[in-house]
């Protein structure tokens, strides 16, 4: 199957034989020759089929995915000081570990720290080679190719006798909700996520937010209104009329790029093209030259967006995702504007349930609540010891049903009032829970807008000076937490306490 370019059943480029590695550049050149080779053999192919090559001959035309493969012979951990402060970089005890990899050239430096980890951490060698897992002729694309929208119908449906196509039986989450057993003789895996089920995911992200995987940066913001992305794009514009900004562009959807003043355009900045109308969940890039800039996607209204986006982010593996955004005060203490601070979460949303099980806990991670709360004594000017004046710290309840409040029993109200529930919205605890799923570290600072179960219901002219009164505060508040967790370093961030104790080994 992997490369016999004679078989009688496939069609395949030439083989490469599984090679052992010490040093992790080398390895990783060798992860980006055969995924190279393979997806270029795969375009080839592709173009030969649109412009009518021949058919008939009974072959499929298929080219796989590397594979690293790590061997270990003991619990113990090898090095001079082995790192233990870091949650990741290791497997939990010998056996035989592996992983499928895609875009090396995405993933060079994600890549190449975890092979130095796996090095540092266990000795021995990394296998590189091809694995038997076909890469689906969509995901060989180049960013800007769209072959297969010049062919007929009739061509179209025989492609997939031709080439491999996305099969989701691969692409399922096991690993991540801690459900994946392997079979008997299989490897454990070193990622919680198989290399088709990333570039499903990088596929979904340019269709949900209108811009390239490359944009995304390792800092993430989501909100549920406009007005945040408004003034997000004013920010970022301004910095790159700012000759020494730390950051080095601003990308809107469409791919369209503003660089920082003085900095030359490069390859492809040219090739954007504002959408006609903004994409569902449209995403902004202000882009640091390490990637550790600030991702901002307006998520809209509703869990099922929330879950949707992040599912997809997860397989970038940001170094954090905050949630900025506007809640119903439940206290009537509470004054319009006052910022609450999420340490738990009330999960009526329901779109998670069947993969994160309700009696799992979402704990609050110390180093975000940290730089969310010091971001907004930052931020206010108000003293540390003062907060309390402006902000709560306490549970969020998050419901599917915007309309709780017009039950005739009062059911939710009664809830939410035993879980001591201090502000209630639709997305956060879903932000949260998908952090906890997939090992990302989140955090949820939200703003006060209305008081439903108090008469203070959003009116439109009181909603807009609201939202010109708060929305810029808010929004700096988060690009606060931002810089304060970016100085913090991101080996600090990435708790122990959202890994298993059989955990993969990749970040």
């Amino acid at each position: 199957m992997q490369g016999d370019q004679n078989s009688p059943m496939h069609k395949t480029p030439h083989f490469t034989a599984p090679v052992t590695f010490t040093d992790p550049q080398a390895a990783l050149a060798q992860v980006q020759r055969i995924y190279q080779g393979n997806v270029e053999f795969l375009r080839q192919a592709m173009r030969e089929f649109v412009e009518g090559g021949d058919t008939s001959i009974a072959q499929r035309v298929r080219a796989c995915y590397p594979y690293v493969r790590l061997h270990t012979h003991s619990t113990l951990r090898q090095g001079p000081v082995p790192n233990r402060r870091l949650s990741y970089g290791f497997v939990a005890g010998p056996g035989r570990f592996e992983t499928t990899l895609t875009r090396p050239d995405l993933y060079a430096d994600y890549y190449l720290e975890q092979f130095e980890l796996l090095l540092a951490n266990h000795g021995g060698e990394l296998e590189v080679g091809t694995s038997a897992q076909p890469i689906p002729i969509h995901f060989s694309f180049a960013e800007h190719d769209h072959v297969e929208g010049t062919l007929s119908a009739e061509r179209r449906a025989l492609m997939r006798d031709m080439f491999d196509l996305p099969d989701l039986t691969a692409m399922d989450d096991g690993i991540a909700n801690g459900t994946h057993q392997p079979g008997p003789g299989d490897p454990q895996p070193l990622s919680l996520f198989t290399a088709p089920r990333v570039d499903y995911s990088l596929q979904r992200l340019r269709h949900y937010t209108g811009t390239a995987p490359e944009w995304f940066q390792n800092f993430v913001l989501f909100t549920n209104y406009q007005f945040y992305i408004d003034e997000f794009i004013k920010l970022g514009h301004a910095e790159m009329a700012k000759p020494d900004s730390e950051y080095i562009a601003f990308v809107e959807p469409g791919n369209v790029v503003m660089r920082r003043t003085g900095l030359a355009a490069e390859p492809g900045d040219g090739l954007g093209v504002a959408p006609p109308r903004l994409p569902q969940m449209p995403g902004y890039h202000l882009m640091r030259a390490d990637r550790s800039g600030i991702t901002m996607v307006n998520i809209g209204v509703g869990p099922a967006n929330a879950k949707t986006i992040t599912d997809h982010i997860a397989v970038l593996r940001p170094h954090a995702w905050l949630m900025l955004g506007h809640c119903a005060g439940l206290r009537t203490t509470q004054q319009l504007g006052d910022y609450v601070l999420a340490h738990a979460y009330v999960r009526e949303d329901h779109v998670l349930d069947e993969e994160l099980p309700l009696w799992v806990p979402i704990p609050a991670l110390a180093e975000i609540q940290l730089a969310l709360e010091a971001a907004v004594a930052d931020v206010t000017g108000v003293a540390p010891n003062e907060l309390k004046r402006i902000m709560r710290t306490g549970t969020v309840a998050s419901t599917d049903n915007r309309n709780w409040e017009l039950l005739p029993d009062n059911k939710p109200q009664q809830r939410f009032s035993q879980s001591r529930a201090v502000a209630l919205d639709m997305e956060s605890a879903t932000i949260a829970a998908n952090g906890f799923r997939f090992r990302v570290p989140y955090g949820t600072l939200l703003c006060v807008s209305d008081k439903p179960l108090h008469g203070e219901i959003k009116l439109p002219g009181m909603a807009n000076h609201f939202y010109r009164e708060r929305v810029d505060q808010h929004l700096r508040i988060g690009i606060r937490a931002v810089e304060r967790l970016r100085a913090g370093g991101h080996d600090q961030l990435h708790s122990r306490k959202l890994r298993s104790f059989a955990e993969v080994a990749f970040q």
